[in-house]
């Protein structure tokens, strides 16, 4: 049965977090993002979120880039081909190189449409099966190693069942030696987003030292050769991130031997298909994955969370609850943690309700698509 969606609606939104959070290539105090509502002939409503920065540090995508991509490229096509599956959209979208986060945001508001056609959760509609997930949380730089510390113990407290550190050069080795002395059985796993290069093999391989889960990217964020030279070197698992963007990405490092574990977030890769596709190779190689995040709002959060219920996801993810990040979110009730597992919706789509109050409260803009 074709999917017939009658318009697009791209929701300008801008949200001040909580905190500034602050990694090796910059400190980010607001999020700017849209909102997709996806509207079928039936009145059905999807949602997705874009969840590309201000500015091209994370990949080469920005807020403004995704609205060009998706305005004048995206959603033309949407419109100039029909489908009956959200799976499809991946292959409408090929004509048009990367821009994967624009992708994975209009994707994600066509699964939502289709899951709630189905009066099923996305996340059975995507093949999970898990009831919760473990949430781990990631803790930006801060001033000082002591404020550091306050804020994992906080975390512990609230049960998270991971610790993810940002790492730099001069913010790194001393820093983990003495995280080790207060946490010494705690799952701690370092975030360098390529921070690093092959110079610095020797003083990477003193991370031995401290049992972490992994380091995350350490190296160029378009590398998966230097990585596997790197992994050949360290007892660590290398996790890779910015440098899987599609099958062929993975396909290509787990070949090499570039890491142990892969990231998968679902707008680096292009959406939830793509992001199954990298899931089920990741099984078949036994190469485990998480679930990574991207400061995201209420949406773009309930997405990952129905991802983290496919059955390799054994590593906990970055989905922490939305007060860590927002005062308000925009969806109700909001993620929370409890005892370091979030609880799966059993609602149709995404599983929780929008809180239009506040997304209009948020909204800059709205620019209307009819198709």
């Amino acid at each position: 049965m074709t999917i017939q969606l009658e318009r697009i609606q791209l929701h300008n939104l801008k949200m001040q977090l909580k905190k500034p959070f602050k990694t090796s290539f910059g400190t980010l105090e607001n999020k700017e993002f849209y909102i997709i509502e996806a509207i079928d002939s039936y009145n059905n409503h999807g949602y997705g979120e874009s969840v590309a920065f201000t500015s091209p540090w994370y990949t080469e995508e920005t807020v403004k880039t995704n609205l060009h991509m998706m305005k004048d490229f995206l959603i033309p096509l949407i419109h100039e081909n029909q489908f009956s599956h959200p799976g499809e959209i991946h292959k409408i979208f090929l004509p048009v190189k990367r821009n994967n986060m624009a992708k994975a945001a209009l994707e994600g508001a066509i699964w939502d449409l289709y899951a709630k056609k189905k009066n099923i959760p996305l996340s059975r509609a995507i093949g999970g099966s898990k009831k919760k997930i473990e949430a781990g949380i990631s803790i930006g730089i801060k001033s000082t190693i002591n404020e550091l510390l306050h804020t994992i113990n906080n975390s512990l407290e609230e049960g998270y069942k991971r610790i993810k550190i940002k790492i730099k050069p001069g913010w790194d080795v001393e820093l983990l030696r003495e995280v080790r002395r207060h946490f010494p059985e705690t799952a701690i796993m370092a975030d360098a987003n390529s921070a690093y290069t092959l110079k610095d093999l020797e003083h990477l391989r003193q991370l031995d030292e401290f049992n972490l889960m992994m380091i995350e990217q350490p190296l160029a964020h378009n590398d998966i050769i230097d990585h596997a030279k790197l992994q050949s070197k360290l007892a660590t698992p290398i996790c890779l991130d910015e440098s899987i963007t599609s099958l062929e990405d993975a396909r290509k490092a787990i070949e090499l031997g570039s890491c142990k574990v892969i990231n998968i977030k679902i707008g680096r890769v292009g959406g939830i298909s793509e992001a199954i596709r990298i899931h089920d190779l990741c099984k078949e190689n036994n190469i485990a994955v998480w679930c990574g995040g991207m400061l995201e709002a209420g949406v773009g959060r309930a997405h990952n969370i129905a991802l983290a219920t496919l059955s390799n996801f054994v590593l906990p993810g970055d989905i922490a609850g939305s007060s860590h990040y927002w005062e308000q979110d925009i969806i109700q009730p909001e993620v929370a943690v409890k005892d370091g597992m979030i609880n799966v919706p059993e609602k149709p789509g995404i599983g929780y309700d929008l809180d239009h109050e506040a997304i209009s409260s948020f909204t800059s803009d709205v620019t209307t698509f009819d198709l």
